[in-house]
């Protein structure tokens, strides 16, 4: 059952419209997240890491203007809600934030207060994939796509997914089940819709995101994912080294383990890049273990 919270109400997907003026419709002006979700039997809601979500959003949408007024409990109270009135075991949330119902590039011209942005909230069930996919892992293309880190938008979950999902189109269509996305730099990014992380010698290592660049190197591109840090945090638990560096194709086809992560499935084993093996083809056991101890819906 798909539920739907759009601008404080809950709608039919019939019912469920935006405006045709509306800044994500007419210039992509937004932003969203991907959360998992679980409902137990009495039915209370718990969305993974909510907050951390939250967090992001609001700094994305202050950084590229888009608001700096965001009530995160309130929005962390709608999402709770909705998924609550949807009632599956197991959710994937959306949450959507656009410009709202006015022209950003003629308000800042005639300076005219900002109007509401639109908020929307959706839950239905979460994808279910394959055991397969985790027990003997996956194969992994690499993208034309080539990420610039002087786009400002490049490291935020802008509703600009066109040439993201288009290069994991092509990736599926050769038999992969993700795609690696490299900088113009010819650095790593990670996936396209997910973070990148390498084992090497029992050491992790993973590209730069933003807010982890070093004074005089260039911005990064890469979104700082939400579950690459739950991975990361969990590494050092065990005892384990993490950094984060620049990364070339070399770094990626020499390691012992190479996964990628998100929130809809959590750590994804790449076994194969293209034609090459990943740590001889099999999941590593660093892989194994940090998934046993990842917190997913």
């Amino acid at each position: 059952m798909t539920t739907i919270f759009l601008n404080g109400e809950f709608l039919e997907a019939a019912d469920a419209r935006v405006s045709a003026f509306d800044a994500g419709l007419t210039h992509g002006v937004g932003l969203f997240e991907t959360m998992a979700a679980k409902v137990d039997e009495d039915g209370a809601a718990e969305v993974v890491r909510v907050y951390d979500h939250l967090d992001r959003l609001a700094a994305s949408a202050k950084a590229l203007r888009l608001s700096d007024d965001l009530r995160k409990p309130a929005l962390a109270e709608a999402i709770k809600r909705t998924a609550e009135k949807c009632g599956l075991a197991r959710q994937r949330i959306r949450l959507t934030l656009t410009g709202g119902d006015l022209n950003p590039v003629s308000a800042a011209r005639t300076g005219a207060q900002p109007h509401d942005p639109t908020v929307m909230v959706v839950a239905q069930a979460a994808t279910e994939y394959p055991d397969e996919m985790f027990e003997q892992g996956v194969v992994a293309g690499i993208a034309d796509l080539k990420a610039n880190p002087f786009d400002p938008t490049a490291s935020h979950k802008t509703l600009n997914y066109w040439a993201r999902l288009s290069a994991l189109q092509s990736a599926s269509m050769k038999g992969a089940a993700e795609a690696l996305v490299f900088q113009v730099t010819n650095h790593l990014c990670g996936g396209c819709v997910s973070n990148a992380i390498i084992v090497k010698d029992g050491s992790l290592y993973t590209p730069i995101v933003r807010g982890e660049e070093t004074d005089g190197g260039l911005p990064s591109p890469v979104l700082p994912g939400i579950t690459r840090a739950e991975v990361l945090d969990e590494a050092r638990r065990q005892g384990l080294e993490t950094t984060s560096k620049m990364l070339t194709i070399d770094d990626v086809l020499d390691a012992d383990e190479l996964m990628l992560t998100n929130s809809s499935w959590g750590i994804l084993p790449i076994v194969r890049v293209e034609a090459e093996e990943i740590g001889g083809g099999s999941v590593g056991e660093i892989t194994r273990k940090l998934r046993e101890k990842l917190v997913v819906a």
